[in-house]
């Protein structure tokens, strides 16, 4: 093959090769750079975020459970001390006279909205009378073995969940037993709830039955029974198997991620009823976290994708007329790609189009640096307190052991702690740590490392100090927060454990051990004081 056949053979394999622009290229490398960016953001934003709302949904439900529980319990309290009442006013009334006695419990059943009937039976079982009257069940002698317990109590009682023989309804009753002057037993005064109907509960809860974001409540006896549900038709079904249910009947309390017997994965908080071993469940399908997650998405999308327009608009437009920023752009969407958000200075280019690019790409890339900045400071800082978390802490003491650094280790607890929360509330706790956090923030230095190790307790890293630097400081500390009014009529104090690398040793873990064992001390000998540990065996 002759030199002038090569030379026409490469000629005709360049030209039949798909040309693309230099315009087209760097429209489409700025274009896919954009929505790489875009995606991380939206990445980084979804993963942040997902964790906190479930955490959110799981606190606000068992809260929601605490309080309905607590509601639930004062009205059986409140139903209680009404058929107390009404007993009162029965312990003198002639039950052989019918019409009185109707009357009477016509009065009580109407007086409130607690109960679907009321209901007077003597000490034989016989039921006397009951509003609203019913032909079929007074005068006979009553059939359930709840009612007969209840008469047999002489006491007040609260009945488990049972259908009726004669009108199949599927009640709950209260009864308070009734005395005559001379103390003799005459029968019981009931009132029955209607768990299939309209009912007490649904007047008191309706408006929490479900709300608008999938969640829903519903209550459990003390063996699984469904009693109040938002679909009625599930009422008195056992659903023991459920996991929360499980725990309930087990007395515990509290809230969790679990999967119901539907198969839905959900988010539930969960607690019990005193007045009568019930269970309260609040309940909000996991979808519903993700939907509320998705939405906040798309307005993070909706609000970027302007900008994201015209920022493309602006770079087809200057691409047709520039070639040379080409170079120089990529390279710089190479290094972000790599991981760099260090960004070069802006360099001002002749062309008038150029710069505008230069400019608007420095300013996209600028955001984006600074979201992630933000990102990497929220996962080093504690939530609360804005001091440096654990994981700050232990990247900065391995460092600093890495680099053979003199520093003093002081770890800081609240004395008795539980108590303020117990007492005053987990609010006021919250704040006692937040002002603990300012009195030790301002008592080191900016190369000092502050943090919250977790709960009440906290770490301070002194640069290039040792045991008796960190004991003053450490003193100072513990004198400013005594001194200081932190929860009103109530004392507050600390106790601190100091250690020093390298003179205790030369490893983190057991400086910071040394340091826990002096802070043990300082609790045993009796709180709000400060011990330097004692030095151990370098390894």
């Amino acid at each position: 093959m002759t030199i002038q056949n090569k030379k026409n053979r490469l000629r005709t394999e360049i030209n039949n090769l798909k040309q693309i622009s230099l315009t087209t290229l760097l429209s489409g490398l700025v274009i896919i750079s954009t929505l790489m960016t875009l995606t991380i953001m939206v990445i980084s934003s979804y993963t942040s975020q997902k964790q906190s709302l479930i955490n959110n949904v799981l606190a606000l439900n068992y809260e929601s459970a605490v309080q309905m529980s607590q509601t639930l319990d004062l009205l059986f309290q409140s139903m209680q001390q009404s058929l107390k009442y009404g007993a009162s006013h029965l312990q003198d009334t002639d039950f052989t006279h019918k019409l009185k006695l109707n009357n009477t419990l016509s009065l009580i059943q109407n007086s409130s909205d607690y109960f679907n009937s009321v209901a007077l039976t003597d000490e034989t079982g016989l039921l006397l009378s009951m509003s609203p009257y019913s032909l079929v069940s007074v005068g006979k002698h009553i059939r359930s073995e709840d009612a007969k317990a209840a008469i047999k109590a002489r006491a007040s009682y609260i009945s488990e969940a049972y259908i009726t023989p004669y009108t199949k309804n599927r009640i709950i009753f209260l009864s308070e037993p009734i005395f005559d002057k001379e103390g003799k037993y005459k029968g019981i005064l009931s009132g029955s709830i209607l768990l299939q109907q309209n009912n007490i509960l649904n007047l008191s809860f309706g408006n929490q039955l479900k709300r608008s974001d999938g969640s829903y409540f519903f209550i459990v006896d003390h063996k699984g029974t469904l009693l109040f549900h938002p679909n009625i038709n599930l009422i008195g079904e056992d659903i023991s198997q459920n996991k929360v249910v499980q725990k309930l009947i087990k007395d515990q309390t509290g809230k969790e991620r679990y999967v119901n017997l539907s198969g839905v994965d959900s988010l539930a908080g969960y607690y019990k009823v005193p007045a009568n071993n019930w269970g309260m469940v609040i309940v909000t399908p996991t979808q519903t976290v993700f939907d509320q997650l998705n939405r906040q998405i798309e307005l993070l999308l909706l609000y970027t994708l302007g900008p994201f327009l015209i920022l493309i608009l602006i770079v087809l437009r200057v691409a047709r007329k520039l070639t040379q920023p080409f170079v120089f752009l990529t390279n710089l969407i190479n290094q972000v790609a790599a991981g760099q958000t260090q960004l070069p200075p802006v360099k001002p280019h002749w062309n008038r189009e150029a710069n505008m690019l230069n400019l608007k790409i420095f300013a996209f890339m600028e955001i984006f640096k600074n979201k992630t900045n933000q990102l990497v400071i929220d996962a080093r800082t504690d939530v609360l307190t804005g001091l440096n978390n654990r994981r700050t802490f232990e990247e900065v003491i391995q460092q600093w052991i890495q680099d053979e650094t003199p520093f003093a280790m002081i770890v800081l607890d609240i004395d008795h702690f539980k108590i303020i929360n117990d007492t005053f509330g987990h609010s006021v706790g919250d704040e006692v740590l937040k002002k603990i956090a300012q009195l030790i923030q301002a008592s080191v230095r900016p190369e000092d490392i502050c943090s919250r190790f977790g709960g009440e307790e906290f770490v301070i890293l002194l640069h290039d100090s040792n045991s008796m630097m960190a004991y003053l400081i450490a003193e100072y500390i513990r004198i400013s927060v005594k001194e200081s009014v932190l929860v009103t009529n109530h004392l507050v104090t600390i106790s601190a454990g100091i250690t020093e690398f390298p003179l205790h040793s030369l490893s983190a873990t057991e400086l910071f051990q040394l340091a826990d064992n002096a802070l043990y001390q300082a609790k045993q000998e009796g709180r709000n004081r400060t011990i330097i540990a004692q030095q151990a065996s370098k390894s």
